[in-house]
């Protein structure tokens, strides 16, 4: 017969094969599935550490130095405490405190900034009467407390978190996770084969990938280390994941994890993750204080953050919430008379002032800054914590300050546009806070919204008008030390009345404020009135090289050129570079650089970068003692009388500034502020600095000193080498007895040798300064007045 055509010839194997190559199959399966595994397992020991999720990196506060005899109370200790993550006899891994009848015992923690120690802190009413170490039964004199934490930065996106443990959820909160998210959760070994089967049948049927089914511990997994993209393959990826974490974690620390990570929304700069940031930034309180609606609206808008989102949209958020109380009810969480009532309750909001705690005009600056540095020690995707110079505390009342007085300043802005331009846009604000015996940076505001605009103005380059002037008053004081002829002191008298400057065959004829001139005054009149004309003149007199030398030492711009229009403030500078350059007289003459970190560690607590601030000294302490003396005078009776006739008592010395814009630079012993007033698109404010940047900078440091860190301020004392003698105010010299006087201040050795001849009236107080003539210009002078009044 003909074999049949179509018939193929059969494969015979040897026997045993076919059992062979399943066993190789389900090896070969068995050890991929084991490499995928062990795979996603490490992935799992990476980002999971002994005190939870890393969460990216960290960016904390400086910590808060606590000095004995400092008046504070154990309320406000606690309160910080609380704020840094310690909790009160209860397990956290940052530390916790105690009251006991010998005072408030602190413990650190196993993730604290500092080394595991225990100590005391007992108090006298509202002052820190003792600091007790347990470690070492030793006395001291202060304590460091925790730094707080600012925000998290997670590959490049700012995010807040505030960690949380699992009996801190209330059991509401957890209801309606379980009931809304994954009503089996505490039932299956992280999938459930019921809903996976659904989703899987529900896709078959309509043909596409749109049912999710996964369990709590599956979002947990996905939202750590995968994509969103909706495929088998990732959920595979998922079960791996979610297996893992069953495997290590009770229920209850999954659900603690997923607590901390769930996405809840954007919230000004930075989105809102976890459930206890959420309560704050949502309500402005903690997630254990939460009602039975507030939980259920935060449980309702895990599904989309963004398309329920209760300020925006809160009916909508409401009619989720409201579905998520209906599952509550139908697992038999809560009974039908809480429906009612939870249901009936409107959406009430109370949102807390992010732009305060997160300062996203400072972390942005620290950002750019320390990405130098840590380029060559640390991989894009590792994590590390920053310890900056920042003061949460000051900071929150920087920002408070600045939204308060910005409303007199709009209020003085419309008055002098007039009713014409009252449509015109509103002027931006920028102010930064050092301490001026370090330079640390304690506080920032780089605008009035974050979130309506990015532009830092701290670093806005604008002149800086009369803000400017101490400078050439200490570069005309140094003149003692430098054995001239011509030696220039704060007595010094100079002739106000309308002059014109010839340089490089120009001529050049500014003008004062309001057109009025004051006849012969001494360099602390002229400084205390800010001045034009006798400034000039004493820059022309001291050399307007030594001027700018002087500038730079400080750490100004280096683009300086020595002009008369140099003493008036003319050339750009920063706020921030003002505010750095004012630490040569907060500082007894020592000039210290800017900076916003302290320190730079890795995830392995390994300290991998320390800041080392710049420092030399610019001024002679005697000289710099000398000015500020004659800024005391400024805020006392000069251009800047409003900051006491607005409350502020503490000793402070400062100097206002009008350009285009409008300036305040101002310090005490224990804080060094600039505010800067004025438009982005560089329009003239025509605005005082008194009566813009002013206001701001009191109602700050009137805030700042409330503060136990600043209240205790001292009063600037002369240094060795510094005399004090009576002068006669009209002339400078030595005043006579009988006649009008006044104490100023002398480097031993330069003091006046002789007498006034008495020409005021007898037994008068020392006068006031009036103007002897008033002269309306036009022309030149007065655009250059209009620039630089």
């Amino acid at each position: 017969m003909r074999p049949h055509r179509n018939r193929r010839p059969r494969l015979y194997l040897p026997d045993g094969t076919l059992p062979r190559l399943a066993l190789a199959f389900c090896v070969t399966a068995l050890l991929g599935f084991t490499i995928v595994y062990t795979r996603y397992a490490r992935i799992v020991s990476s980002q999971i550490g002994p005190g939870g999720i890393q969460i990216g990196s960290m960016i904390f506060s400086t910590p808060w130095v606590l000095e004995k005899g400092e008046t504070v109370s154990e309320r406000e200790v606690i309160k910080y405490l609380q704020r840094c993550g310690y909790r009160e006899n209860g397990d956290s891994r940052i530390g916790q405190y105690r009251r006991t009848p010998g005072g408030l015992e602190i413990t650190t923690g196993p993730d604290s900034y500092f080394k595991s120690h225990t100590a005391v802190i007992q108090f006298t009413g509202s002052r820190v009467s003792r600091i007790v170490s347990r470690t070492i039964n030793q006395e001291s004199n202060f304590i460091q407390l925790e730094p707080e934490l600012v925000t998290n930065l997670v590959q490049g996106e700012r995010e807040k978190r505030r960690p949380v443990i699992y009996s801190d959820l209330p059991k509401h909160l957890v209801q309606a996770l379980i009931s809304t998210e994954d009503k089996r959760f505490f039932d299956h070994s992280g999938l459930d084969f019921l809903r996976i089967a659904k989703a899987l049948y529900v896709d078959l049927k309509e043909r596409k990938k749109g049912q999710g089914a996964s369990t709590i511990t599956m979002q947990l997994a996905r939202s750590f280390w995968l994509d969103n993209e909706k495929s088998w393959s990732r959920k595979f990826s998922e079960v791996l994941i979610a297996a893992e974490l069953e495997r290590r974690f009770s229920k209850e620390k999954i659900l603690e994890l997923y607590a901390n990570e769930v996405y809840l929304g954007q919230k000004g700069s930075f989105s809102v993750h976890g459930f206890n940031q959420a309560a704050r930034s949502y309500f402005s309180r903690d997630v254990s204080q939460l009602t039975l609606p507030e939980s259920a609206l935060l449980v309702a808008m895990i599904q989309r953050p963004a398309y329920f989102n209760p300020f925006k949209y809160p009916e909508r958020a409401k009619a989720r919430r409201d579905l998520v109380l209906t599952l509550m009810f139908n697992n038999g969480y809560i009974d039908a008379q809480q429906l009612a009532r939870a249901q009936a309750t409107p959406v009430r909001l109370n949102p807390g002032d992010d732009e305060a705690t997160d300062a996203p005009y400072f972390v942005d600056l620290m950002n750019g800054e320390i990405e130098a540095a840590l380029r060559r020690k640390l991989g894009p995707g590792d994590a590390y914590r920053v310890y900056t110079s920042l003061d949460m505390a000051l900071q929150r009342e920087a920002v408070e300050a600045v939204h308060l007085a910005m409303r007199e300043v709009d209020r003085n802005v419309r008055a002098k546009r007039g009713r014409k331009n009252k449509a015109a846009p509103l002027p931006q604000v920028a102010l930064v806070a050092l301490d001026p015996s370090t330079g640390a940076v304690r506080a920032l505001v780089g605008g009035r919204s974050y979130g309506e605009s990015q532009l830092n103005r701290a670093l806005a380059k604008r002149p800086p008008g009369s803000s400017f002037k101490p400078f050439v008053y200490a570069a005309a004081l140094n003149t003692a030390l430098e054995r001239r002829n011509n030696v220039i002191t704060a007595a010094t008298t100079v002739l106000d009345a309308p002059t014109v400057f010839h340089f490089n065959g120009q001529d050049y004829e500014p003008g004062n404020f309001g057109d009025h001139f004051y006849g012969t005054v001494t360099l602390r009149q002229a400084l205390m009135r800010s001045l034009n004309i006798p400034t000039i003149k004493v820059a022309e007199k001291t050399g307007y090289e030594n001027v700018v030398r002087l500038a730079r030492a400080a750490g100004m711009n280096e683009k300086m050129l020595p002009t008369p229009a140099l003493a008036l403030g003319a050339y750009e500078v920063t706020p921030l570079e003002i505010a750095n350059a004012y630490t040569v007289f907060a500082n007894g003459g020592r000039f210290v650089s800017r900076n916003l970190v302290g320190s730079i560690r890795d995830r392995n607590n390994r300290i991998i970068y320390t800041a080392k601030p710049e420092q030399h000294e610019t001024l002679d302490p005697r000289v710099a003692f000398m000015m500020i003396n004659l800024m005391e005078d400024v805020i006392g009776s000069g251009t800047a009388a409003g900051v006491r006739s607005r409350g502020f008592t503490h000793p402070a010395a400062g100097k206002t500034g009008t350009s285009r814009d409008g300036w305040f630079a101002g310090f005490t012993s224990n804080l060094l502020a600039v505010v800067w007033i004025g438009y982005d698109d560089y329009s003239d404010l025509r605005l005082e600095g008194s009566k813009s940047a002013l206001p701001v900078w009191t109602e700050f440091m009137k805030r700042a000193h409330d503060l136990p860190q600043y209240r205790d301020t001292k009063p600037f004392t002369p240094p060795p080498g510094v005399v004090k003698v009576a002068i006669d105010p009209y002339t400078g010299l030595r005043a006579v007895q009988g006649c009008a006087s006044r104490v100023e201040y002398f480097i031993d050795g330069t003091q006046p040798k002789g007498y006034s001849d008495c020409y005021s009236n007898p037994y008068d107080e020392e006068p006031g300064l009036e103007p002897v003539a008033e002269q309306r210009q036009g022309g030149f002078f007065r655009r250059v007045w209009d620039v630089f009044r």
